[in-house]
């Protein structure tokens, strides 16, 4: 989330003014939506996926229960946390709505420093919650996306290119004797070449669908959607050519060199093809361009 996107919430409630005095109370801190009744609800928490929903118990035509109940049964709505509004003073209740995983209650009439502090906890925690999931979806060292990103959105790409018939590339890419690059300048000088590789990323990845990952140690990917072959090398012998092109500082004012060997395969996937299959083949074909030499782009050919 950018520094300047406020976090958003979907206030429901069936009184114009407890909606009035709500918005009121949040709307300079947060983006605000609202709806007056249940089914409005549910609709508006797939379609805008608020950060958090502060939702009324007492509702014609369908509960706060019951709506809570369709929101933690939904796959996009799941996990997003619910506040209950409640002019209710029961225990009872109060268990019940906890029982269902509401995060916390806002009682009527509302005092607006309490809702203000309870609704800035459950948001507070949200976004702990984001920044937690994206450092652990990206590589410690480089900062680009790790390998369980990469497997994430492969699966995704995979369903797309499947459904509309369209072709998915993969690039694997190998620093060429790293191995014997870290022996002879270190590993932290192993370490400044990964990251200065990483960023050659940048330069040859144009379309926001394009992804690139560190694959492990000293190997990385880059998946390209709706992109043959011949689309997949021009981009491959781009990065080639970046990373030979990389002056690489040494902490002792010395220059060094690395180059980059790569394998490619694209192929517009059918329900008889696999990931794993995509993946073996763009590894096999990494394994032709280190053995016919290393610092070159080679595809997959098959029986080769």
């Amino acid at each position: 989330m950018g520094d300047l996107e406020k976090n958003s919430i979907l206030i429901v409630d069936d009184e114009k003014l407890n909606l009035k005095v709500l918005l009121n109370i949040l709307h300079t801190d947060y983006t605000i939506y609202t709806a007056k009744d249940g089914p409005t609800a549910i609709e508006m928490a797939r379609e805008n996926k608020p950060d958090l929903i502060l939702l009324d118990i007492i509702m014609p035509e369908m509960t706060g229960y019951e709506v809570l109940t369709i929101l933690k049964n939904g796959e996009d709505t799941r996990r997003v946390p619910v506040i209950f509004i409640t002019g209710l003073d029961s225990k009872e209740e109060e268990e019940k709505g906890l029982a269902m995983e509401a995060a916390d209650y806002i009682g009527k009439p509302f005092s607006p420093a309490i809702v203000k502090l309870r609704v800035r906890n459950q948001i507070q925690i949200v976004n702990q919650i984001r920044t937690i999931e994206r450092l652990s979806r990206l590589d410690q060292l480089t900062g680009i996306p790790n390998r369980r990103s990469l497997d994430q959105q492969m699966v995704v790409d995979w369903g797309l290119s499947i459904r509309e018939q369209l072709p998915l590339a993969l690039l694997m890419m190998d620093v060429d004797k790293f191995k014997v690059y870290n022996d002879t300048y270190g590993h932290l000088q192993g370490d400044v070449v990964l990251q200065m590789v990483a960023r050659t990323f940048a330069q040859a990845l144009k379309r926001s669908g394009d992804f690139a990952a560190r694959y492990g140690g000293e190997e990385f990917c880059v998946l390209l959607p709706n992109t043959d072959i011949e689309g997949a090398l021009l981009i491959a012998e781009q990065i080639r050519k970046d990373v030979e092109d990389l002056i690489i500082p040494c902490s002792d004012g010395s220059t060094t060199k690395v180059t980059i060997s790569i394998g490619a395969h694209s192929l517009i996937p059918t329900k008889e093809d696999s990931i794993p299959g995509l993946i073996e083949k763009a590894d096999q074909a990494l394994y032709a361009a280190k053995e016919s030499g290393r610092n070159r782009v080679c595809r997959f050919t098959e029986g080769a």
